[in-house]
């Protein structure tokens, strides 16, 4: 006989989404049992810090979000494998079957991977890699960083930082490519190597090979690189394979509405990294990866299935720390759009201003720029037709 829990709320995924779906739902009912079924064998922990704050010293102990006070039931190390979404019930991989009146799918994404390499390269994500590396930093390691964009660049620079011997390799012309404009990059790459850290643009790991305690990595320009450490941020790829299975739309994400209501149905619901939903300030649909966006969407749609029936209307920003570079981000940012760039400063503080096709702002880049995250939201809300003084004025 299999066990049988019964919940008002189950949440499938235990990261910063589920745990803002809890407060969301507290808002709105104080009392209704909430059960959280999590792969990880941590309770709901802050992200962001493990590639930024703990690395400049900050304790581990700051990065729990406190999600059992809210009374939920936190079922750990467990996976749901099976939806029977007419019957309303959820299966995990101990046989355990949930019984629920709302669901939200909170299960996030997964790292993307290389076809080689194996358990040689550690995929940068959760606590237990954050708690990895560290370990082998303090054993005086030499890393190599797979990787140029967002989670490549900050490890690179954690690392680094802590004075470690780093080397970067990724297929783009310089770091942080595919949002900066052309100029930042170069100058990004060239502080990293300014920092001591051995980039190597243009090229791609081809091989990975171990060599007693080390590994040889091997790339596409004919290097050879030995280190006792690989890791790779590659992005993540949302994990929608429960979803599909049940039978509910997917598309590079779970398609919900503005609720986060799941298309087509009343009692499931998405939220966070794996959820695609409607962008009311950009139009169309977006999938988004990011803090902000995990908290935000998470306690509104956890609001929603309690009740709530509220839009999620929010605008989504972005942060990253480089060494002591630093910078904000709203919007879409993508290097292939075109742009205004204003320097106080010519690529160490400004603004980079992305826009459509009928120049209207559709991203804003604050480089060491800070506290004007809210004029570059009032912008891109606005949409009107960019010109360069109307833009600084906002901006405020």
């Amino acid at each position: 006989m299999r066990a049988m829990h019964t919940t008002q709320y189950l949440i499938v995924g235990g990261g910063m989404t589920a745990d803002a779906a809890c407060r969301g739902i507290r808002d709105f009912d104080p009392t209704g049992e909430i059960t959280v079924v999590a792969e990880e064998p941590h309770a709901p922990y802050a992200r962001p810090p493990l590639s930024k704050a703990l690395w400049r010293g900050e304790d581990e102990s700051t990065i729990w979000r406190g999600t059992a006070d809210l009374e939920v039931g936190l079922r750990l190390g467990r996976t749901i494998i099976e939806l029977d979404l007419e019957a309303r019930r959820a299966i995990d991989d101990r046989g355990e079957i949930y019984a629920y009146e709302r669901l939200l799918l909170a299960t996030g994404g997964r790292p993307r991977r290389l076809a080689f390499g194996g358990d040689k390269i550690t995929y940068f994500r959760t606590l237990d890699d954050y708690r990895y590396l560290r370990g082998l930093v303090n054993a005086e390691a030499r890393f190599l960083v797979i990787g140029g964009g967002f989670i490549g660049s900050e490890i690179a620079a954690a690392l680094a930082m802590n004075g470690r011997s780093v080397t970067m390799v990724f297929p783009e012309p310089g770091i942080g490519t595919r949002i900066f404009p052309a100029e930042l990059s170069a100058s990004v790459t060239d502080y990293y190597r300014a920092q001591g850290v051995e980039v190597f643009a243009n090229t791609s790991v081809t091989a990975i090979e171990p060599e007693g305690e080390k590994v040889r990595v091997v790339t596409g320009d004919g290097r050879m690189v030995r280190a006792d450490a690989v890791v790779a941020g590659l992005g993540i790829e949302p994990r929608v394979e429960l979803a599909a299975g049940a039978g509910l739309p997917v598309d590079d994400g779970i398609l919900v509405d503005d609720r986060g209501r799941v298309n087509g149905r009343e009692r499931e619901f998405a939220a966070g990294d794996v959820a695609r939903f409607p962008e009311a300030a950009l139009g169309g649909t977006r999938r988004v990866e990011h803090e902000d966006h995990a908290k935000s969407h998470g306690r509104r749609v956890g609001a929603n299935m309690a009740g709530a029936d509220e839009p999620y209307d929010h605008l989504p920003f972005f942060y990253s720390d480089l060494f002591d570079l630093g910078y904000e981000a709203v919007g879409e940012l993508d290097s292939r759009l075109q742009m205004i760039i204003d320097w106080s400063e010519p690529s160490k503080k400004g603004t980079v201003y992305y826009l459509d096709g009928a120049r209207r702002p559709r991203g804003a880049l604050l480089w060491n720029v800070f506290g004007s995250v809210e004029g570059a939201r009032d912008l891109i809300r606005a949409g009107d037709p960019a010109k360069r003084g109307a833009l600084l004025e906002r901006i405020g």
